[in-house]
């Protein structure tokens, strides 16, 4: 194998880490400061693309009209949905049992309107492609790697450099003390929820831009996702961002240099890996 190929390889496998990234930054944070594990983020996310892919092409709604309309309607679902979860005091681990409930919902509803079949969001820019030497960097890959990268320094310094975002961090510390020291951590909770919907919303306007749709994809991007999450580290942005990176990386490359099947069994080989060596981040 030539190092041109390789490079090619590695470098859109870094890009394609972005919608990892993208995907795993709202449940990090829902999982890491809310204690809920948010299952439905990635029906929400193919959701946003099939509502994307829909205005595109039967409305005929450019790709900018679509990512300034489809995230805040996702904001204030989030909204309803995490009020649901308050208003019964769903738990942790019931958490995911009850978002797995809405994942299949979403599924369903999405193969009742647009059915099973594949479909393709054809933009003028899915050719696109800037030149970097004897490289090839796809336009709407590095969009989405560009989104993730701000979303992430974005979050992170939210959540360190604000007073809400240390006030998140404080209550989901110990709620009991930082509601002693007044901090409305309810308030902060929907807004929170609110946001991560947003982003799944954000993500799937950029799967619906670069990759095939289908709803039985929902399920094959869990896996992957939950695995950059943990790698990097719960309520981590930036963690997400590198994590996601990572297996971008090692399965773009596995693909390359050994087969497209074993693709599949990297996140979780990587997963495993550092579970066992147990890096502090960890």
């Amino acid at each position: 194998m030539s190092l041109t190929l390789l490079a090619q390889s590695a470098l859109g496998g870094m890009l394609h880490g972005g919608i990892y990234a993208l995907l795993a930054l709202g449940l990090s944070l829902s999982w890491g400061l809310l204690r809920l594990v948010n299952l439905s983020h990635f029906a929400l996310a193919f959701l946003g693309a099939y509502l994307a892919y829909h205005c595109g092409t039967t409305f005929g709604w450019p790709i900018w009209l679509s990512a300034l309309v489809i995230p805040p309607v996702f904001f204030i679902g989030g909204l309803a949905l995490h009020a649901l979860l308050v208003r019964f005091q769903v738990s942790e681990f019931a958490s995911m049992l009850v978002t797995f409930g809405v994942t299949i919902l979403i599924e369903s509803l999405i193969q009742w309107i647009w059915s099973a079949d594949f479909r393709t969001y054809e933009t003028p820019y899915a050719q696109e492609s800037l030149r970097l030497g004897p490289l090839f960097v796809p336009v709407l890959e590095l969009l989405a790697f560009t989104c993730a990268a701000v979303l992430a320094t974005a979050a992170w310094l939210g959540l360190n450099k604000t007073s809400w975002g240390k006030a998140l961090r404080a209550a989901a510390h110990d709620g009991a003390i930082a509601a002693a020291f007044g901090i409305n951590a309810r308030r902060l909770s929907y807004l929170l929820a609110g946001l991560c919907a947003a982003s799944a919303g954000i993500a799937g306007i950029f799967i619906a831009l670069t990759s095939t749709l289908a709803p039985s994809q929902i399920e094959a991007w869990i896996g992957v996702v939950f695995a950059v999450v943990i790698i990097g580290g719960l309520a981590n942005p930036v963690g997400a961002l590198l994590a996601g990176m990572l297996i971008g990386v090692s399965e773009a490359i596995t693909m390359a240099a050994v087969n497209p099947a074993w693709a599949p069994l990297v996140a979780f080989s990587i997963l495993i890996i550092l579970l066992l060596w147990k890096p502090k981040w960890l």
